[in-house]
């Protein structure tokens, strides 16, 4: 995967909140190559050994990850932007979407991943993490795994490593309806990608990114993918808790998303403990 590895320098902007602090640790016990933090005001103490600062141009970094409060996370975006790391993951929740937008924006025209906002994050199995994933679930392999929703991805990776299926990258796009990178840039990435052999993509009711993957698969993917779509038996007039969820009409239905990814010849799975065979039948 080209987005990280163990040789990504990483700056985290927040470093000294209490969510800063605590996935600062987990990172750098993951192996995260963290070699700095940004917090205005801060500088010169320390977290976990790492020197904070008070601004990115102080710093010398790759990749930024971002803990900052919602109200003052478009401004962390931006200063992450315009040093030109890459990628950008916004771990922060209730951005304002108006907010989202212009980042995205700005970050698109630059070439300049950003993954999220309210998102989980990014793993490099064995490599590097950037994120708030718990570290002792996952195992290194050959499949990559893209979700929506945070919750879900630790509860199927678990299940693939107890079953001997490893993991190359894992990706958590957010939860939100606006995020940056999304299931095609995702599987654009993991088709070049030598390290995977095989994807999982877990999708969950509202909106039309699952179709839209489903037809990107289709036309563009030589490698084996397997779906699962949370909110099976959610009522209909019930919505799933992210803000992405919402249906409109007859998209973004459990059915839609399925018609889509069977029509796909994508193998799907209507239970998560169904993943595991149908990875296994595809490899």
């Amino acid at each position: 995967m080209t987005l990280i590895d163990e040789n990504t320098r990483v700056v985290v902007q927040g470093i000294t909140g209490h969510q800063g602090r605590f996935h600062t640790k987990a990172m750098i016990e993951y192996g995260t190559n963290v070699v700095a933090g940004v917090t205005p005001k801060k500088g010169g103490e320390k977290v976990e050994g790492i020197q904070v600062y008070d601004s990115l141009s102080d710093v010398d970094a790759d990749a930024s990850i971002i803990f900052v409060p919602a109200p003052y996370a478009k401004s962390a975006i931006m200063e992450a932007i315009n040093a030109k790391l890459n990628p950008i993951i916004p771990i922060t929740e209730h951005i304002p979407v108006h907010d989202s937008m212009y980042c995205i924006s700005q970050a698109k025209k630059e070439g300049i991943d950003i993954i999220g906002p309210n998102t989980a994050g990014l793993i490099a199995v064995g490599k590097s993490k950037m994120g708030i994933m718990p570290n002792h679930i996952f195992t290194q392999g050959k499949v990559a795994v893209i979700a929506r929703s945070g919750t879900l991805t630790y509860e199927i990776v678990s299940q693939m490593s107890k079953a001997g299926i490893g993991q190359s990258t894992v990706i958590g796009l957010g939860g939100d309806p606006v995020t940056g990178v999304d299931y095609i840039r995702a599987l654009e990435l993991f088709e070049r990608d030598k390290e995977t052999s095989a994807i999982v993509l877990i999708g969950e009711i509202g909106g039309d990114a699952e179709e839209n993957a489903a037809e990107y698969i289709k036309k563009n993917l030589s490698k084996p993918v397997v779906a699962y779509v949370a909110g099976r038996t959610a009522p209909k007039e019930k919505t799933m808790g992210h803000a992405g969820a919402i249906i409109t009409g007859d998209k973004g239905t459990y059915e839609s998303k399925k018609n889509a990814f069977e029509a796909s010849d994508i193998g799907f799975a209507k239970l998560p403990n169904q993943i595991n065979n149908l990875l296994k039948a595809r490899l």
